[in-house]
């Protein structure tokens, strides 16, 4: 009799081992698993813990500072230490809370934290051991890392100035609010396809960026009523796309319903888990051949009725988003101190002081801002400049430079794994390079700094954008970055162009100060940076850089996707 042959072994794909993971556990249910990891060492982390689960506890392993290209498959290697993330919804934070955290930071993360660009608190350097206390002292006071990484509703963004600017339309931040609690943490929505951010805004300049959410809500007016727009499949990644308007008004008291809607049709798309580069809501209109009239339809029929449709609205201008400055409130004799935070860099001893002066000076509150800023809110306005000289001396600046107010940058090879390039440094050196160079630059300018094609330092976004490469450069491999310009967000709403122009690191402030320095010659009267960048080609703006012809160089797309903030 003639045996028969064995099936052949068919492997896992990374999609169906993570999907095969999220189906047998619950990471929210079973911390008392990572109590076990503390108390007998991080040799007893096991892997699905390491390379997945922690995430739904916002933690992530660190990096050992080479980034990507020390390890394989795009990946880098992973040490002994964890980065965390806190959530913070709508930005929104108590000197009470941020004395927490700057305690934890000062005792477990080696006094270093970063505001991140949804408004999150990141911490590193964390230990197996510290992480349940670290849990625990957040808890107590009403702050939580969970749902702050992961296949899950990330932390939901809003205007940090809610309720108190002059030209919001409604307060939004009880909705935000309102949505993280009802979606964050939420077992209904702990196994997504991958993450999902959502927005809530109802100011009139929609400084959170509705239009790179998986989900917005920009108010708007229509006649006396107030609603909100819908906005869904926004994502920047290796392949950005703006999000989708629908044609419907929501009011107030639908929002939640709907959002919660959204999320629920994400998580039922079978077909997006297929593949972890394709598991955004993004790809159903990118690749799967959704309309705006199709989603609505989706959701309409789930909810059992339909919207009216969508109220006209105006779209933002060209104005600075960062909230630096000093500025009243609506509220008579109160104003907002914003202070600029270099890469959103901080250390605990600065998150101390600033919680100190919130209580010295206002009523304790303060908001984080998705430009990596930090806000003092409610300051009698007769001590607001005192305030700012306070905050001076911390080391933050009220009144920046273009260059300081507009720098963004991702973590970098410095503590991610998938990071190709230096960024936190490379920025804070690039800066003070162009506040040298360029003395009179008298243009708001978003410059961006990502440290790979995944644009977690939103890159896409930027009036200029640098995206993290390695290049070969006098016999080494040295960072580099390849360049785009124009993306905006609001009325003129684009992605950044790649110019075909990549220089080392080191290189960078000559090529900036060579294009820039040209706009300020160039210019027509009245000529901003983004309708000068318009009106020029690919070719024009590599030349510009480069200071002569050259051809367009490729962008190294990346080989994986970045499960960032």
């Amino acid at each position: 009799m003639t045996a028969t042959a064995a099936p052949p072994v068919v492997k896992e794909t990374k999609a169906q081992r993570v999907e095969r993971l999220k189906r047998e556990k619950n990471p929210w249910e079973v911390f008392d698993e990572v109590r076990a990891f503390a108390r007998e060492g991080r040799s007893s982390v096991v892997p699905e813990w390491a390379g997945m689960y922690f995430k739904w506890w916002g933690i992530y392993t660190q990096g050992d500072g080479v980034g990507a290209v020390g390890g394989k498959g795009g990946e880098g290697l992973a040490t002994d230490y964890f980065m965390m993330r806190i959530g913070l919804p709508n930005g929104i934070l108590t000197s009470a809370q941020l004395r927490v955290i700057a305690d934890i930071t000062k005792t477990h993360a080696r006094n270093l934290a970063d505001i991140t660009t949804r408004q999150n608190i990141q911490l590193h350097w964390l230990t197996i051991e510290s992480l349940p206390e670290i849990v625990d002292a957040l808890t107590k006071v009403g702050l939580s890392p969970k749902g702050a990484c992961g296949d899950v509703v990330r932390n939901v963004t809003g205007c940090p100035l809610a309720g108190l600017a002059h030209d919001e339309i409604i307060d939004a931040s009880p909705l935000a609010v309102e949505i993280a609690h009802t979606l964050v943490a939420n077992p209904e929505f702990y196994n997504l396809p991958r993450k999902f951010k959502i927005s809530a805004t109802g100011c009139s300049v929609w400084c959170s960026y509705p239009e790179i959410n998986d989900v917005a809500l920009t108010a708007v007016k229509r006649g006396d009523e107030v609603g909100y727009t819908v906005r869904v499949g926004g994502g920047l990644s290796n392949e950005p796309h703006l999000g989708v308007k629908l044609d419907a008004f929501v009011r107030p008291e639908q929002a939640v319903a709907v959002t919660r809607t959204i999320a629920a049709i994400f998580r039922d798309q079978q077909g997006l888990r297929e593949s972890r580069d394709r598991a955004r809501i993004k790809y159903l209109f990118m690749k799967e051949n959704w309309t705006a009239e199709s989603f609505l339809a989706e959701i309409e029929s789930r909810l059992g009725y339909k919207f009216d449709t969508a109220a006209p609205e105006v779209l933002p201008e060209d104005v600075l988003r960062d909230h630096a400055g000093i500025h009243k409130q609506q509220q008579p004799g109160l104003s907002y101190v914003g202070a600029s935070v270099l890469r959103g860099r901080l250390s605990g001893d600065q998150l101390t002081a600033a919680a100190e002066l919130a209580d010295r000076f206002g009523d304790g509150q303060l908001r984080t801002t998705i430009m990596q800023n930090l806000i003092f809110v409610n300051i009698p306005t007769a001590k607001a400049g005192e305030l700012a000289r306070e905050v001076e001396k911390i080391g933050l600046h009220v009144e920046g430079t273009p260059f300081w107010r507009g720098a963004i940058a991702c973590t970098g090879t410095e503590f991610c794994k998938l990071a190709i390039s230096e960024t936190k440094g490379f920025t804070r050196w690039l800066v003070d390079e162009l506040e040298e160079r360029l003395p009179g630059f008298d243009q708001q300018l978003k410059l961006h700094v990502t440290g790979c094609p995944n644009s977690c330092g939103q890159h896409w976004i930027a009036d200029i954008g640098l995206e993290g490469k390695k290049i070969k450069h006098e016999g080494k491999m040295v960072d580099a970055y390849y360049f785009c310009v124009g993306g905006a967000v609001g009325a003129h709403a684009a992605i950044a162009r790649p110019v075909g122009y990549r220089a080392p690191a080191t290189e960078v402030p000559a090529a900036l100060e060579r294009l820039l320095g040209t706009y300020l010659i160039e210019r027509t009267p009245g000529e901003n940076l983004r309708s000068y960048f318009a009106r020029h080609d690919a070719d024009a703006i590599r030349a510009r850089l480069a200071g002569e012809s050259l051809e367009a160089v490729e962008r190294d797309l990346a080989t994986k996707v970045m499960d960032g903030d």
